[in-house]
């Protein structure tokens, strides 16, 4: 159907979220640029559907081993059904 209010609404904060997300990711890593960059590679990928869900958990994990909060907040990117368990 067309996108009621909600739908609006929903993708705006979506995108709210994913910025937030990305200054949490910056900042965490303020002294590791490179890090914050391979985060955006590997979203770069996903979007562009390179690499499938499954490689992007692998990938996230691997990036952020060590850092629960960011790996768990990744899981508000993933479609419907894939969840990154800690």
């Amino acid at each position: 159907g067309l996108g009621g209010p909600e739908g609006v609404n929903k993708k705006q904060l979506k995108e709210t979220d994913a910025l937030e997300y990305l200054n949490q990711v910056k900042q965490q890593f303020g002294d590791n640029p490179d890090v914050y960059n391979k985060f955006l590679d590997i979203m770069k990928d996903f979007k562009s559907h390179a690499i499938d869900t499954q490689k992007v958990i692998e990938r996230v994990s691997h990036l952020f081993r060590g850092h629960q909060a960011l790996i768990l907040g990744f899981n508000t990117f993933l479609p419907a059904g894939y969840k990154i368990e800690v």
